[in-house]
C-alpha cells in the first residue's frame, strides 16, 4: 500500500520495538521519516533499513528524558527535515514497584519521559501543523492508560495523564484540521521487559508483536482526512496478563 499523498512523519523511540516497526511500515508505504531516539547507532541502522524502500529517512539522536531541551530540539528537527504531517509519540519507559516504595526521583523520571516529553514534542510540531491546517498526532499510550495495575503505579499515572493529554489536544486542535489518536495496546513483546526498571514475569510469546501495533499505527495515519480514530485499544487475544 502506498500513501496517496506524500507525507513526512516524526517517530520517537524509533530505534527498537514499536518505534522501529512503525518506521519500517511507514517507509514501506512511501512516508518519509525523521527518527528520534537516544540510541544513535541503532537509530541509524533503522534509518538505513528504511531507505531501502526509497524514502528519506534521517536519524536524529535525542535524549527525550531531558525534557527542558526537547521543545527546541524538535523545532530544530522540523527546520532541518521539513514540515511534519504525522507525529508518532512512542518513546517511553516501563516501571514497576508499589507506590509506597517509589522514590520521588523515580516518579519524576517516569512522568518526564512518558508524559512531559510527549507534551514537548507536540509543542514542537503543532505550529507547523496549524500553518498547513492538517496533521495527525498518534500517542502510543497503553492499556495502562485506561486500566490501573498494582505495582505499576507511576507507569499507570503517566499513561492516564497521556490519555488526558491526547483527549484535550484532540478537542483543542480539531478546528485546526489536526487529528489526535490515543493508541492503547496491551502487552507488546518489546525490550521494555528487559529494562532494569521492570520486574515482571509474563509469557512474552502471548503478547502482541511490534509489527502488529505498527500496522494499526499505519492504518490510523493513512485514514482519509475526513475520519479519525480518537481512541484505539489493541489487545492480545489472550487478554491482559
Amino acid at each position: 500500500m502506498t500513501s496517496p499523498i506524500h507525507k513526512r512523519a516524526l517517530i520517537t523511540g524509533a530505534s527498537s520495538g514499536i518505534g522501529r516497526a512503525t518506521a519500517l511500515a511507514f517507509a514501506a508505504s512511501g512516508i518519509d521519516i525523521a527518527l528520534v531516539s537516544r540510541h544513535e547507532q541503532r537509530l541509524e541502522a533503522v534509518a538505513q533499513a528504511a531507505r531501502t524502500f526509497g524514502v528519506e529517512a534521517t536519524a536524529f539522536p535525542l535524549d527525550l528524558s531531558k525534557v527542558e531541551q526537547v521543545h527546541s530540539q524538535i523545532d530544530s528537527i522540523v527546520a532541518a527535515f521539513g514540515p511534519i504531517d504525522i507525529l508518532v509519540n512512542n518513546a517511553g519507559m516501563g516501571y514497576t514497584g508499589d507506590l509506597i516504595n517509589t522514590s520521588l526521583a523515580d516518579w519524576q523520571r517516569v512522568i518526564d519521559l512518558n508524559l512531559t516529553s510527549v507534551f514537548q514534542c507536540v509543542k514542537g510540531v503543532l505550529p507547523g501543523m496549524r500553518d498547513q491546517k492538517s496533521g495527525t498526532i498518534i500517542n502510543v499510550v497503553s492499556i495502562a492508560g485506561v486500566q490501573a495495575f498494582p505495582n505499576w503505579g507511576a507507569y499507570c499515572v503517566s499513561k492516564f495523564g497521556l490519555m488526558a493529554l491526547s483527549k484535550t489536544l484532540a478537542l483543542e486542535e480539531r478546528s485546526n484540521g489536526i487529528r489526535v489518536t490515543a493508541l492503547c495496546p496491551g502487552s507488546v513483546n518489546t525490550p521494555i521487559w528487559d529494562s532494569e526498571t521492570v520486574q515482571a514475569d509474563f509469557d512474552r510469546t502471548a503478547m502482541l508483536t511490534p509489527e502488529i501495533v505498527a500496522e494499526s499505527i499505519l492504518h490510523v495515519a493513512l485514514l482519509p482526512s475526513t475520519a479519525v480514530i480518537e481512541e484505539l485499544t489493541l489487545m492480545p487475544s489472550v487478554g491482559t496478563f
